[in-house]
Parts: C-alpha cells; sequence; structure tokens
C-alpha cells in the first residue's frame, strides 16, 4: 500500500520547519548572532524549538507512515497526524517567547511522546493479530 495521507501532513510539517528555521535566522539577523545564540534567551529558545520539531516530528512521521501502510483505518492515521500538528504547535508556542508558559510547553511534549508510543504500539500489533 502507497501512504497517501501522510505524504500530505509531512508537506505541512516540511512548512512549519521552513518557519522555525526562518524564524531562528530572522532573530540571529536581529541579535547579530550568527552562529550558537551567543547568550540570547529569545535565539536559544528558538534554536531548541527548531532542534526539538527535528528530532521529534521525522520519527513521528515514519512511524505514522508504516501505521497507514498495515492497512490502520484512514481516520485513525489523520487523528494521529492532526494530533502531532496541534501538539507540535503548542510546543512552539509555549517555549519560543521570552516568557514561556510551561503548560504548552508540557502538553506539546507530553502529546507529542504519547503519539510516538501508540504509533509504535499500533505496529507490532498490526504484525501479530
Amino acid at each position: 500500500m502507497i501512504p497517501t495521507i501522510v505524504p500530505i501532513y509531512a508537506s505541512i510539517f516540511a512548512v512549519m520547519l521552513v518557519a522555525l528555521s526562518l524564524r531562528v535566522a530572522k532573530t540571529r539577523g536581529d541579535v547579530r548572532v550568527p552562529i550558537g545564540d551567543g547568550g540570547n534567551r529569545i535565539l536559544l529558545r528558538r534554536i531548541r524549538v527548531q532542534g526539538n520539531f527535528t528530532e521529534y516530528v521525522p520519527m513521528a512521521l515514519v512511524l505514522f507512515t508504516f501505521v497507514e501502510m498495515q492497512g490502520w483505518p484512514r481516520w485513525s492515521v489523520h487523528g494521529l497526524c492532526l494530533v502531532l500538528l496541534a501538539a507540535r504547535l503548542l510546543h512552539a508556542n509555549g517555549i519560543a517567547q521570552e516568557t514561556e508558559d510551561i503548560r504548552l510547553r508540557a502538553t506539546g511534549m507530553s502529546t507529542t511522546a504519547v503519539l510516538l508510543i501508540a504509533a509504535a504500539g499500533l505496529l507490532p500489533y498490526s504484525a501479530i493479530r
């Protein structure tokens, strides 16, 4: 089965990554720090939002692609992808500001972790059922 759902969301996540990267680049220009964070808290936070995104989203998309390829219902694949999208938006908004909103950040990260575990659990379940 060729995945048709996850690629749509992967394209949305690609645009999100570019937006996060541009935000880092703009902040670098504003504070004149070409490498590292230069001790600037806002720049550091924006770098970490981008980094955290690149650390978690690719694995989630790989797992979701396998879930889709195993023939799980379309609504469940859409659900996984939509909840991941919401989680990453919460995380980015929670951490990137000067005054961190720990509730948004924690909700985004914990939701991302639950999605990874759920998708990782669906895969062997499909293989043995």
